[in-house]
C-alpha cells in the first residue's frame, strides 16, 4: 500500500491516461486529454524545467503534479507547483509527498519562490496553509451549456472591421502571437510575464493538440488584429477559451464580444455541448462578458504562495 512518486513517462501512454484520469475527476472544468499531457512535457520550454509528477499506489496513479519555473517572468526565481489528488484516493499522502517532490525540484532549479493554485475548498486551503504557503488571489472556473443555452444573436461587423479565424492565419501565424503578447501583459497575475518567443509561442501554443485554429476568432480592424478569443477542444463536446482579449488601441469598442460570440456559435455548430473558461476574480470586464454569454460560475481557484528556502 505504499505511495510513490515518480516523473510520468512521456512513452508510456498508460501514464498520460492516468494523468488525465486523475485531472479530469479533480478538475472537471479543464481540458485535459493523453495528448496534451504528451505534449506539455515534450515541448514546454527548456528553462522552464518542466516535470509532471504522479503518485502511484499498487500500480494505480492517484495523484499528479506540474511543476515549474516561470522562465517568462521578469523576476528570476519564480516557480510553480499544482497539486491534485483523486478525490476518492485523499488521505493516503500522495498530495505530501507529490508537493515535497515539486519543491525539492523547485529548489534545485533556482526557485526561491513557490505558487500554487489550490480548490477553493476547506480541505485543499488547509493542505496549502500546513506546508507554509500563504493565501494570494483567486480565480472562477466558469461553465457555459451550450447544447440548452441561449447564444447572443451573431451581429453584421460595422464597417471596417471583420471576422477572421484562426486557421486564416496558418500561413503566418506571427500577427497573433503580437497581439496574445500584447493581451498578456495586461492579464492579472502574481507573476509579471515578458511574452517575447515566438518560437515557444508556435511550441506550446500554435501547435498545441488541444488548439482549435478553426474555432479561434480574430477581429480585424482596418485589416489589423485588434481583437482575438483562442479555443480548444478535446476533440470531443467539451471547448474552452483559453485567453480572449483586445489590443490596448481598440479597448472598449465591444470586439472581444464580437470574437467571442462567433466563437462559441461556431463551437455549437461543431457538435461542442458544453463551454468552458476561466478568469481572475478580480477581472471584473471579462467576467462581466462572460455573465452576458451566460456563464455560471462552477468552481473557485486560490492561489497560494510560500518563499522556499
Amino acid at each position: 500500500m505504499t505511495v510513490i512518486v515518480r516523473d510520468l513517462r512521456p512513452e508510456v501512454r498508460s501514464d498520460a491516461e492516468g494523468f488525465v484520469r486523475v485531472r479530469r475527476l479533480a478538475l472537471p472544468f479543464m481540458l485535459f486529454t493523453p495528448e496534451s499531457v504528451m505534449h506539455d512535457l515534450t515541448h514546454t520550454h527548456p528553462d522552464a524545467r518542466f516535470r509532471q509528477l504522479l503518485a502511484e499506489q499498487d500500480g494505480e496513479i492517484i495523484g499528479t503534479a506540474q511543476v515549474g519555473l516561470a522562465h517568462e517572468s521578469t523576476e528570476p526565481g519564480q516557480g510553480y507547483a499544482n497539486v491534485y489528488v483523486h478525490p476518492e484516493r485523499t488521505g493516503r499522502g500522495a498530495g505530501t509527498l507529490l508537493a515535497r517532490a515539486a519543491e525539492e525540484h523547485l529548489s534545485a532549479a533556482g526557485a526561491t519562490t513557490s505558487y500554487a493554485w489550490v480548490l477553493d475548498a476547506p480541505s485543499h486551503r488547509a493542505f496549502a496553509e500546513r506546508r507554509g504557503y500563504t493565501r494570494s488571489r483567486s480565480a472562477h472556473f466558469l461553465r457555459l451549456d451550450l447544447a440548452h443555452g441561449a447564444l447572443p444573436p451573431l451581429r453584421t461587423p460595422p464597417p471596417g472591421v471583420e471576422l477572421r479565424t484562426g486557421a486564416d492565419f496558418a500561413d503566418d501565424p506571427r500577427p497573433l502571437f503580437d497581439l496574445d503578447a500584447e493581451t498578456m501583459r495586461d492579464e492579472p497575475s502574481d507573476i509579471g510575464t515578458e511574452f517575447d518567443d515566438y518560437e515557444a509561442w508556435l511550441d506550446e501554443t500554435w501547435r498545441h493538440p488541444l488548439f482549435s485554429r478553426e474555432l479561434t476568432s480574430v477581429v480585424l480592424v482596418d485589416g489589423r488584429p485588434a481583437a482575438f478569443s483562442a479555443a480548444r477542444t478535446d476533440g470531443g463536446t467539451r471547448y474552452g477559451t483559453v485567453m480572449t482579449g483586445t489590443a490596448r488601441a481598440f479597448r472598449g469598442r465591444g470586439l472581444a464580444k464580437l470574437a467571442k460570440n462567433a466563437s462559441l456559435h461556431r463551437a455549437r455548430a461543431a457538435g461542442c455541448t458544453e463551454a468552458f473558461t476561466g478568469n481572475d476574480s478580480g477581472n471584473g470586464p471579462m467576467l462581466a462578458i462572460n455573465k452576458w454569454f451566460g456563464y455560471d460560475i462552477c468552481a473557485t481557484e486560490v492561489r497560494y504562495v510560500r518563499e522556499l528556502g
